[in-house]
């Protein structure tokens, strides 16, 4: 019978809800004497609760001689508590018919619990007991260290074009910390000591820095009893919380470079210093990135995949950062085409966005499309639990969730044209060619 419940409930949270579409989300909002912020939304159209938190730290909060604390952490959240025994985190969601999972980003981390509506009392009684009473002790920094290690070499250092965001992001930035990637590194994991993960756990982990989002099929009054219940009586850190302050200056000329890989096929990646989330030109820029190399139907994939079968796949990963991020393209090369062939290739869809303004069917398209992306990531109650802290965090308006679609409805044909002007210029570039190791001398 759990075993259904289970699957019923993964549907529920991995599918959108029937009725998405572009609706004002209601919520209400308070803080704690702690410092947390809460945020509430009731959706009753399924009996479900997603209880998150969002702790604002992420990877550029890190020393430089200590990178990979917080995706450290975003393990260490899950090994247990005074009252919770270690490795138990897990199977108690599960046998609550719930489920668990994180991530660690450059500027955040995200903490997320789907239960059955009946159970968000426990929901945020776990919760609360790794914000408060997390065990961080020798046995279980032991632990996770091998296991952050073995996750290092799985997913980055033994896969194929696994060390793309790493270099990419180390060739792009020389001052501001995002030079370096939340996966960390394994050496200073390694020299690392208790003292100074519990150090960072008081630092980061306290309720002044983080906001307790919660959304779905909940009484307002009642989960406002369970919060003040469960989270008034931590502590506020006593910490100070500094963000980082360094400023990456401005790039002045091309930097490009050759990454040696255990690769059959070249790849060719082109990323352009773009400004912080929310800024008016980063709109723009993120409708251009979706026009020029967003899925199967963008000017990329459709003439360097489709009609010119140069590249094996073409794609964007556009970095809405809190301070200024990257606007990231890339092509695989198909056989027998050259990384010098891929990229002038690149270079002529790029100009074209330069050079001409889309026309105006395309610009609908494009509009609808960035509509469908909006409406989707708000369409399950995780998914709004998540925009509502992530509005909070970085703009200090959970309304956003309503309204930010509107700035994306402001950007003009002709302010796409002139951010691909202003931005995607080859002294502000990173190219990297990624080739076999066989080719090199």
């Amino acid at each position: 019978m759990k075993r259904l419940f289970y699957s019923i409930l993964l549907l529920f949270v991995f599918v959108s809800l029937s009725q998405a579409q572009l609706r004002e989300i209601q919520f209400e909002e308070f803080d704690l004497d702690n410092g947390l912020h809460v945020i509430l939304h009731q959706d009753s159209s399924t009996p479900i609760v997603a209880v998150t938190v969002t702790y604002h730290v992420g990877s550029k909060n890190e020393d430089p001689e200590r990178t990979g604390f917080a995706h450290f952490f975003e393990h260490l959240m899950f090994e247990g508590s005074e009252n919770i025994p270690r490795g138990e985190f897990d199977d108690i969601t599960q046998r609550a018919g719930g489920i668990n999972n994180a991530s660690t980003s450059f500027d955040r981390t995200f903490y997320f619990m789907v239960f059955p509506s009946n159970q968000i009392e426990l929901g945020l009684w776990m919760e609360s007991e790794r914000m408060l009473h997390l065990k961080v002790d020798s046995i279980g920094v032991e632990t996770q260290r091998k296991v952050v290690k073995e996750e290092r070499k799985q997913r980055i250092d033994n896969q194929p074009y696994g060390s793309i965001m790493e270099e990419t992001f180390s060739h792009a930035y020389k001052v501001h910390p995002y030079r370096w990637t939340p996966i960390g590194s394994v050496q200073y994991i390694d020299q690392a000591t208790l003292d100074e993960f519990i150090d960072f756990y008081k630092t980061y982990y306290v309720p002044n820095n983080a906001t307790l989002s919660i959304a779905g099929d909940i009484d307002i009054d009642e989960t406002k009893d369970l919060v003040e219940k469960y989270f008034s009586d931590i502590p506020r850190g006593s910490k100070e919380i500094q963000a980082p302050n360094e400023v990456e200056p401005p790039q002045t000329e091309e930097v490009r470079d050759i990454v040696y890989d255990n690769i059959q096929l070249p790849l060719v990646l082109h990323a352009y210093h773009i400004p912080a989330q929310g800024t008016d030109d980063y709109y723009a820029l993120q409708m251009l990135t979706t026009l020029l190399s967003d899925g199967q139907s963008s000017r990329m994939y459709k003439e360097l995949v489709d009609k010119q079968q140069k590249a094996l796949a073409a794609a964007s990963i556009p970095f809405a950062l809190e301070d200024p991020g990257l606007f990231i393209a890339y092509a695989i090369a198909n056989m027998g085409v050259t990384p010098e062939d891929l990229e002038a290739a690149m270079q002529v869809e790029l100009d074209k966005a330069k050079d001409n303004l889309i026309d105006e069917n395309e610009f609908q398209k494009l509009r609808n499309q960035i509509e469908s992306d909006f409406i989707s990531q708000n369409s399950t109650v995780q998914g709004i639990a998540a925009s509502l802290a992530n509005y909070h965090v970085y703009f200090g308006d959970a309304d956003l969730i309503n309204t930010e679609i509107e700035r994306y409805m402001k950007v003009t044909r002709e302010d796409i044209k002139r951010v691909a002007n202003d931005y995607l210029k080859k002294e502000n570039r990173v190219v990297l060619y990624y080739l076999p190791k066989s080719e090199e001398k």
